[in-house]
């Protein structure tokens, strides 16, 4: 009977995390571009163009994008009809130990022991994974996106009691004004609202894996991140905070029901919006999606 291999899992979660480090998705390439050809500040425009150079000469020469590779994140949707080989866990522990020891250039220490500030490549719970079951299908689905310090400190979350849209509203920008060019703009801004609070921060982070262009499907919600993007670009920071219009290329909303008391959860992906993609199946194939 075939299966999805303990090897395989470690090779894959491998190759994506050092996939994401050397370019930036296609989409995120889109998005600069046409952040440049609107761009009213000049600084912004050649600030916006240095940054699309430089993310082609990381991939034409197999180098880093970016000096902080940031932590191995995954988020991983497993089939219900899936079958496996082996420990699903311990092949991405093993896949990451494989690729700190192999990786030209290598990775910088940056696993940090949070009681102790203790740095190095390994640690409780590194790589951080995910997991979600999605009825009726085949594969395990597995999305990459390392965090790093940028866009990682500037994560934010408020508990509000019946909140109205434009409460809401006003505490996004309000976290977007606290963080500033910290978070490395232009940013995709990833919002989760409701739920419970562990919840409507994995909507955040899941939000900012969404394609930039891909609006929500609810009318509300497209109209909400209409709104925010144009009022995020409308604070100046611009890009890596040069000023001009384009401090965010996409403001991606979700949410979930839940009580009266309504989490608000906001993070964000710097300009690179690392973000590599497979899909394992059970006959052996596996395809990147991006």
């Amino acid at each position: 009977m075939t299966g999805i291999g303990f090897d395989t899992i470690k090779r894959v979660t491998a190759d994506l995390y050092d996939r994401s480090l050397r370019f930036i998705p296609a989409d995120s390439k889109v998005a600069l571009r046409k952040a440049d050809g609107i761009e009213t500040n000049e600084t912004a425009r050649h600030t916006l163009q240095t940054m699309i150079r430089s993310a082609e000469a990381a991939e034409q020469s197999w180098r880093f994008v970016c000096s902080d590779s940031g932590v191995p994140v995954y988020v991983i949707k497993v089939g219900t009809q899936a079958r496996f080989s082996g420990n699903v866990r311990q092949a991405i522990v093993e896949g990451f130990a494989d690729l700190v020891a192999s990786i030209q250039p290598p990775l910088l220490p940056h696993v940090t022991n949070p009681l102790t500030l203790e740095r190095g490549h390994s640690g409780r719970h590194m790589p951080i994974v995910t997991f979600d079951m999605v009825d009726d299908c085949d594969f395990i689905d597995i999305t990459c996106s390392p965090k790093a310090l940028g866009s990682g400190r500037w994560s934010a979350m408020e508990i509000f009691s019946f909140p109205d849209l434009p409460t809401i509203e006003a505490y996004v920008l309000d976290v977007v004004r606290k963080a500033g060019s910290q978070p490395c703009p232009p940013v995709v801004v990833g919002v989760g609202i409701g739920g419970t609070f562990d919840y409507a921060c994995k909507l955040a982070k899941e939000a900012t894996l969404r394609p930039i262009g891909q609006s929500h499907p609810e009318a509300i919600v497209e109209a909400m991140e209409e709104r925010l993007l144009a009022a995020v670009n409308r604070t100046g920071f611009g890009p890596m905070g040069t000023g001009g219009d384009s401090t965010a290329t996409a403001v991606h909303v979700d949410y979930a029901a839940g009580h009266g008391f309504t989490p608000v959860a906001v993070t964000f992906n710097c300009w690179i919006n690392r973000r590599t993609r497979a899909r394992l199946f059970n006959d052996g194939r596996v395809e990147i999606i991006e």
